[in-house]
């Protein structure tokens, strides 16, 4: 195995004639692979190999990351085509994203680590006070993984670093989906976080991604500030996200519905701990069906999020995506009070802002309802958008009053 960080000089590889070479100097950070010459010294490069990427005329324009067997076969690391990419670099990224994020929140619970936006491309943390979970979604994040979780302890203080090695990213990579502790003690068990009031529960080896969605933060809050008195439906609950943090803005009463009843028993974990458990319901079962299910007993409540996983995970997906995102908000709109809220979420990137927002109206229109919006939310500020990457900006939530 080639070592983490290799002494320089790096090797070179090189655009294509025809390759877009303002896009890399303006910014953009990847090369995909017909941009790429592949020839065969470029082809033996092992995955993760660091090399300086080179325009069409030979000139230096960046130091990147290569995986020839992904789709995009090499990735921006630092715009200096002279840097040299060691621990000390890697710890001095990691140092100016902790920086943010310790200007932002009081806690150390967090997205530490927002990949290409922070300039680590691939390399998603997030932050779970003194443990961390390393989402190494790049061949060049899992071979430097041992690297990463001493960086980790040295920048942060943690003492726990959790490899989750789950999602479609890394099957891209060509790499495995491995779930287990890299550094220190295991956590013994859910970690217990508290954002906007409420308290959830995280499981950083078994729950889903990296085990709580801190992206949700400020819409939790909105969403909070709709649900005073009001009887309150989370569809795609997942850990309560959005039911405990209606909890926390004084409704009356939550009903959580997931298909994980791992993630209900955290949820009702978190209800709990708030003194909140005689008001908080769970329905385990699918979403779609318990929507229609819900159906008969008409507008029973005052607000209703439903917060999906991504139907619309690439561009060739988009088109069954939205009808699914219309279809949710269809069963959804019937069951929120005249005057009431319905919050519909998507974290698919290749349904942009305008297709979600159409897709949205589509359903609820059809479902015999009108709204208006009055939110627009986004990922938080520990999410940072890399302007030039949609893929980083992908969190959008609508807020409809009906």
């Amino acid at each position: 195995m080639q070592p983490p960080f290799p002494p320089q000089p790096y090797p070179t590889v090189r655009l294509m004639p025809k390759a877009e070479a303002r896009a890399i100097r303006h910014g953009f950070p990847w090369v995909y692979a017909n941009e790429l010459v592949l020839d065969r010294r470029t082809k033996g490069l092992p995955a993760g190999a660091l090399a300086v990427l080179e325009d069409a005329e030979r000139r230096p324009m960046a130091v990147v990351t290569v995986n020839t067997a992904s789709r995009i076969a090499a990735r921006v690391l630092d715009g200096d085509p002279e840097a040299r990419i060691d621990g000390g670099w890697l710890r001095a990224r990691l140092a100016r994203a902790r920086d943010h994020r310790e200007r932002l929140y009081d806690a150390p619970f967090y997205r530490l680590v927002h990949a290409e936006a922070d300039g680590l491309p691939g390399l998603v943390i997030d932050r779970f006070g003194d443990a961390a979970v390393v989402q190494p979604n790049a061949a060049w994040t899992e071979t430097a993984l041992p690297e990463i979780a001493e960086a980790l302890a040295e920048v942060c203080g943690v003492t726990t670093v959790v490899k989750n090695a789950s999602g479609r990213s890394r099957t891209l990579e060509g790499l495995d989906e491995e779930t287990v502790v890299i550094r220190g003690p295991a956590p013994d068990g859910p970690v217990r976080v508290e954002m906007n009031g409420a308290v959830y529960f995280a499981d950083l080896l078994g729950g889903q991604k990296t085990g709580l969605f801190y992206d949700q933060r400020p819409n939790h809050a909105f969403a909070a500030s709709l649900a005073r008195d009001a009887r309150v439906l989370d569809v795609f609950s997942h850990v309560g996200g959005f039911g405990l943090a209606a909890l926390a803005g004084g409704a009356r009463d939550v009903t959580a519905v997931d298909s994980s009843a791992a993630a209900l028993g955290l949820a009702t974990k978190g209800a709990e701990a708030m003194g909140r458990a005689a008001d908080f319901d769970t329905r385990q079962g699918d979403a779609f069906d318990t929507l229609a299910a819900l159906a008969p007993e008409g507008p029973a409540f005052g607000l209703v999020v439903c917060d999906p996983p991504a139907f619309a995970p690439s561009k060739s997906a988009l088109e069954a995506g939205l009808r699914a995102y219309e279809r949710i908000a269809r069963l959804a709109a019937p069951l929120v009070e005249e005057g009431g809220y319905l919050v519909l979420c998507s974290c698919s990137h290749a349904a942009d802002l305008a297709k979600f927002r159409g897709a949205c109206a589509r359903g609820i229109g059809k479902a015999g309802r009108r709204g208006q919006i009055v939110w627009t939310g986004f990922a938080g500020p520990d999410h940072p958008v890399l302007p030039h990457l949609a893929e980083s900006g992908y969190l959008k939530a609508l807020a409809f009053r009906l």
